[in-house]
């Protein structure tokens, strides 16, 4: 007579739910990261942050890449003390327990992760179009964006194993474009025709100090280095989540930060500092200087149309395990923890998100020249710097919980330091930042106090059914 085997603690949760599915390795978590981090970003601010700051536009980005470096140490402590979905609005609950707190952070990372997709959607459908020399009006070009978005739910609902193992294929495809940038560049320079001069020259705006301007840049720089955090989210879908994050969480921001340095030198070493700030597409010039007969304008459409689309992959599948994290918490409606039995992915999370994702493309394709636009990148920024420095503080509060078994630790002093450099970034008086980008994050901050007044009120109607 055979036995039923109880469902094991992988395979279910509380209230019957099975658990997400463990499917994630180091070397799928490494390029997880690794694609994450790298976006457009690179791709478009390398001549805004020399406009900034002249020849020496890989110091930002170093900069850049050591607070982001400092933090990761805070969010390695907390991911391997905590390895549940949700991170950093787990976090921040674990360690203040303040409802409202708990559910800004959580929607501040999720609209950071939602915006990016959805305009990663209409860059999507737009560089389609160029690369097939298709002449369309805007309202195809949002068609594009939003089938574009239904394939992005089709792969996150199929299962995260297939969801990752595409992020591998186009990691290595937006990973190319940068190594081509790199690679020609090089050669452009062994040939005797680069002024290296240029990349330790200060240029700043009359009306700002080198100090300010480098810390404008960083701010700017920042954005290109945000994705790692999104990795913590997969926490319950890695396998041994303590002993592997930390090693690849290390290696992949190690990779990504000397990429990046290696093309702002390249950038600056080959092209003047004055040329690449008026380009809209930098690292284009930068190849078509060094290699004039590459065929760069052809081949940037494609290479930056996977870019973008790994990083609404990602991005959706970051949001979806945020809300399926904290459904699970009891900070948001148990609704929203609700894992498909077959495929083990967060069903009605992933949904959700790509409804909102869905609209925010419709609203921003009606007005694609709107400044707005052009300031969520920045606000996205903005809104996980602040997120970054309640992390840091998080870490230092919750050392007074001590964890069943062994985790990394991040120390006594980077969490501090962390935690000023974020806040550094953040105001605006040391940042340099717009003020266009605090008022959108201060809408979006509104928007979320209404929508925890309108949880609050479900979760409440909701605990007197069941009672």
């Amino acid at each position: 007579m055979s036995q039923t085997r109880p469902p094991s603690p992988t395979e279910e949760t509380g209230g019957g739910e099975p658990s997400l599915k463990q499917v994630m390795g180091p070397g799928l978590l490494l390029l997880f990261i690794i694609g994450d981090i790298l976006g457009t970003g690179i791709y478009a601010l390398t001549g805004e942050i020399a406009g900034e700051v002249g020849g020496a536009a890989w110091l930002p980005f170093a900069i850049a890449f050591t607070v982001a470096l400092i933090t990761a140490c805070s969010y390695l402590e907390l991911v391997t003390k905590y390895p549940q979905a949700a991170g950093a609005a787990l976090y921040v609950h674990k360690a203040f327990g303040k409802h409202l707190l708990t559910f800004l952070v959580c929607f501040a990372v999720m609209c950071s992760g939602i915006t990016s997709a959805s305009a990663a959607s209409r860059a999507f459908a737009a560089n389609l179009a160029t690369g097939f020399g298709l002449d369309v009006g805007n309202g195809v070009i949002l068609l594009i964006a939003l089938a574009f978005m239904l394939l992005i739910l089709a792969v996150n609902l199929r299962g995260v194993g297939e969801s990752v193992k595409i992020n591998v294929l186009l990691t290595a495809v937006e990973l190319s474009g940068l190594l081509i940038v790199i690679l020609i560049s090089l050669f452009f320079i062994l040939g005797g025709n680069a002024d290296f001069s240029r990349v330790v020259a200060f240029e700043t705006a009359s009306d700002k100090s080198v100090f300010m301007a480098v810390s404008t840049a960083t701010s700017l720089a920042f954005f290109a280095m945000v994705g790692f955090e999104d990795s913590v989210n997969m926490a319950e879908e890695t396998k041994n989540p303590a002993r592997i994050f930390p090693r690849m969480m290390f290696t992949g921001l190690g990779i990504t930060g000397l990429i990046y340095v290696l093309v702002s030198i390249c950038a600056v070493a080959v092209v003047p500092v004055g040329q690449l700030s008026d380009s809209e597409t930098p690292l284009a010039t930068v190849v078509q200087t060094a290699a004039p007969g590459f065929p760069i304008a052809d081949l940037l459409p494609f290479i930056s149309m996977f870019a973008v689309a790994n990083s609404a992959l990602i991005n959706m599948l970051m949001a979806s395990r945020l809300l399926y994290g904290m459904s699970k918490q009891g900070v948001l409606p148990s609704f929203l923890a609700k894992v498909h039995p077959g495929r083990r992915t967060p069903q009605a999370a992933i949904v959700f998100t790509t409804v909102i994702a869905l609209g925010l493309i419709t609203f921003v394709s009606l007005s694609p020249d709107s400044p707005v636009v052009s300031l969520l990148g920045g606000t996205t920024s903005l809104l996980l710097l602040a997120v970054f420095a309640l992390v840091n503080v998080s870490v230092l509060v919750l050392r007074r919980e001590r964890a069943a078994t062994r985790h990394f630790s991040a120390g006594r002093v980077l969490p501090v330091v962390g935690a000023i450099t974020c806040l550094y970034l953040v105001l605006p008086w040391s940042s340099g930042r717009p003020a266009g980008q605090y008022k959108i994050a201060g809408v979006l901050l509104a928007l979320g106090l209404i929508l925890w007044v309108v949880t609050w009120y479900a979760r409440k109607k909701e605990d007197a059914r069941v009672g």
